[in-house]
């Protein structure tokens, strides 16, 4: 079993958090060449990148999610989607084990501040103020997860979660679980540094992302108050929240292809092929893909923060952009590895553990249905090209 991160204490759990959403996005832009300087010392199977997290709380990047009047930057308000997103693709660009746990820590907490009551959204911040870190734990394994109603008013928990990232080290994971006699899914945060699930590393032997030990945890037996129930039934899968935050991941997906063009640019200088026109092509080519999903982002940011989107539209509209960011990114691949050949794939170049994180990290669920719904959603709105996404 992993050892289970505590209670934060340090000094480093109650850094101030950068001030505005911009700030925030600065602070992970500065991060980031010292994260992607450590990723390959992280990069251990099972292993987690705890100093890189301390990193993340001293920068105030754990508490940066939060609303202002709750200490953090507001970076998880609509108006301020693309600062998020940027800080999202910056952490990716340093270590996407790193941006993948980031991103579930500020999904949780978003989640947290759309369902939660006031007195719960006051208390989980004031755990994220003191350095706890959250996560989204859904994916379920064959024994999925069940919750019992007990005499007590408690609950009891049974069954296993798999794909849960962070595990041992996430002290607050947002989870769902099934109430009995089809009452829905129930999300609840779960304070596992004192109720502590049971972690099966034996789960994670992956190809890529190998430092976010995303194991499967076991809740079976484990009780919890009525207070850390968050939400009503099935509040986890409402649209356009549930479906729309594939932006985030795709904005950290992004993140890992910009590393793999910076870092092939800096192979071929270094080599001296910097005026060879075959490279020089491909150069090109990677450029057009890397500024596309910029590009795809920004239009993403926009979107969100345009005045009354119908749900329809924001899941239709993301499951463009985490398509078409998986297409450039699986199109950045072979084009680095032609540029800088089988002498860059060689260890202590980073090409080959970007190349396992990437294409792991990409393997995101139901990329044809994603795509098909897209498709559906032109098929049937009769708006011409020009209007269909932007009014």
């Amino acid at each position: 079993m992993p050892e289970l991160i505590s209670s934060p204490t340090s000094a480093a759990a109650t850094a101030a958090p950068a001030a505005t959403p911009a700030l925030a996005a600065a602070v992970a832009a500065a991060l980031a060449p010292r994260l992607f300087a450590q990723a390959a010392h992280s990069d251990i199977e099972g292993n987690f990148p705890s100093e890189e997290f301390d990193w993340l709380r001293e920068a105030g990047l754990l508490t940066a999610p939060l609303p202002a009047a709750l200490g953090g930057s507001g970076l998880n308000e609509t108006a301020h989607t693309y600062e998020l997103l940027s800080t999202l693709r910056h952490i990716g660009r340093g270590n996407l084990a790193v941006g993948r746990i980031y991103e579930g820590h500020a999904n949780a907490l978003q989640l947290i501040g759309r369902f939660g009551r006031p007195a719960q959204v006051q208390a989980w911040a004031a755990d994220a103020r003191a350095g706890h870190l959250f996560g989204v734990w859904n994916t379920e394994a064959h024994d999925g997860v069940q919750l019992e109603p007990l005499p007590d008013g408690r609950f009891r928990l049974s069954g296993s979660k798999t794909f849960g990232s962070g595990a041992g080290h996430l002290s607050r994971p947002l989870l769902t679980a099934a109430l009995p006699e089809g009452g829905g899914w129930q999300m609840l945060v779960l304070p596992a540094d004192t109720q502590v699930p049971e972690y099966d590393a034996r789960f994670w032997r992956p190809l890529g992302m190998r430092a976010s030990a995303s194991f499967r945890v076991d809740f079976t037996g484990l009780e919890v108050e009525p207070e850390q129930l968050l939400g009503a039934p099935g509040d986890y899968y409402r649209q356009p929240w549930f479906s729309g935050g594939a932006i985030r991941f795709a904005a950290v997906q992004l993140g890992g292809a910009e590393a793999m063009f910076d870092e092939t640019r800096r192979f071929l200088r270094a080599l001296g092929r910097t005026d060879d026109p075959y490279q020089r092509q491909r150069l090109g080519q990677l450029s057009i893909l890397i500024a596309s999903g910029q590009h795809w982002l920004q239009a993403a940011a926009e979107l969100a923060a345009r005045p009354g989107p119908d749900a329809e539209t924001v899941v239709a509209h993301a499951n463009l952009v985490r398509s078409a960011i998986e297409d450039i990114c699986l199109r950045v691949l072979p084009l680095a590895e032609r540029c800088v050949g089988a002498r860059g794939l060689l260890r202590p170049e980073p090409f080959e553990r970007l190349h396992r994180d990437l294409t792991h990290y990409l393997r995101q669920p139901a990329p044809d249905a994603a795509l098909a719904d897209a498709g559906r959603y032109a098929l049937t709105h009769p708006r011409p090209a020009h209007r269909l996404w932007h009014e």
